[in-house]
């Protein structure tokens, strides 16, 4: 694992002090490029997005939709979790959490901030690191990709109905002009300059190896400057919302007690539903991982979009970042410790056709 994303967490806490100073410092510099916006989005923090997304989706190979059959029981425990329970607890857990226990800790009328913010993180399940962590814990290098290409083309289209809908329930108001933009800025365009992209490079090439051996070396290549983005965009985040954590430190702890208790249990779901049904551990543990961990690079812009720079949504996302990488590492040792509950190969759904030949 590189040492980039080994030590991510770390990365993120010196670029949060870093972003706090520049706002003690230079506040009139962040003020300047907080200004440059035009509805709602942020130039600067458009161009670090499309920093941090544009590697990742290079990655992503649709062609391998074709082998979606061959590990049903995996996509339909991702499936099921990503879309169908993980966006709606992570709004429960908000409502529960910021309107009711940390309800005295909290500015009045800020809640809702807190809770969209945990809804945008929740609606959108992990692409890239999701490798990461499937080749930590050994997993099925082909099982990802497919995981990881049909969750991307399910969240071009149900990210923003999820998100707005999940907003309305608790009260918030939905710019759906913003939102539907910040998809298409954010995943569309990424999306399809990483597919282009992706044709160039392999066109040429002789076999199925050697392009994505091309593709590899180009997204190892062009990956630090995904790092570089994300980290430049905690700088500026962290340089809008200095005098609120200054002022209230235990902030970071608030938003981050409902995350892990969300993080935790989206693995206990899908990790015990694997085992129940007898999934290969090869399978098992990248499709736990991958509702676990969450598309963050997409969350800030989409929080930073409806809610602006400096608003306490961003700053959830961005909590999130720090949360994830210490979380999804344990996760990684937990699940290499248990491989042995899980049988070698998968076995097949059965249906009432094969039961009547059995």
């Amino acid at each position: 694992m590189p040492i980039f994303e080994r030590y991510l967490s770390v990365w993120v806490a010196l670029a949060i002090i870093a972003g706090l100073g520049l706002g003690q410092i230079a506040p009139a510099f962040v003020n300047f490029l907080a200004s440059l916006e035009y509805g709602s989005i942020n130039f600067v923090v458009a161009v670090l997005i499309w920093f941090m997304v544009y590697p990742m989706m290079v990655g992503v190979d649709f062609t391998s939709l074709r082998r979606v059959h061959e590990r049903p029981k995996g996509l339909i425990i991702t499936l099921t979790v990503n879309w169908l329970i993980k966006p709606f607890t992570m709004a429960a857990l908000g409502v529960l959490f910021f309107e009711y226990v940390f309800a005295p800790f909290i500015e009045p009328g800020t809640a809702g901030q807190y809770i969209a913010g945990m809804i945008l993180l929740g609606a959108a399940p992990c692409t890239a690191m999701v490798f990461v962590w499937s080749q930590l814990t050994k997993g099925d290098p082909n099982y990802t990709l497919v995981q990881v290409s049909l969750n991307d083309v399910i969240m071009i289209f149900a990210y923003a109905p999820i998100v707005a809908l999940l907003l309305g329930v608790t009260d918030i108001t939905v710019p759906w002009e913003t939102l539907v933009l910040s998809v298409v800025l954010y995943i569309v365009v990424p999306l399809t300059a990483g597919v282009i992209t992706r044709m160039y490079m392999t066109r040429d090439a002789r076999n199925v190896a050697e392009g994505e051996a091309t593709v590899a070396a180009f997204t190892a290549q062009i990956k630090p400057f995904s790092i570089i983005g994300l980290l430049a965009t905690v700088v500026l985040l962290f340089g809008f919302q200095g005098e609120v954590i200054l002022d209230r430190p235990l902030i970071i702890l608030i938003i981050a007690i409902p995350l892990l208790i969300q993080s935790y249990g989206m693995f206990a779901v899908a990790y015990w539903a694997a085992k129940a049904w007898r999934v290969p551990h090869k399978v098992a543990a990248p499709c736990a991982m991958i509702g676990t961990s969450n598309f963050f690079e997409l969350a800030v812009a989409v929080a930073i979009g409806l809610f602006g720079l400096n608003s306490i949504a961003a700053l959830v996302t961005v909590v999130g970042v720090l949360v994830e990488v210490p979380v999804m590492l344990s996760l990684v040792w937990f699940a290499n410790r248990t491989k042995h509950w899980f049988p070698a190969e998968e076995t097949p759904i059965r249906t009432a056709k094969t039961k009547e030949q059995s």
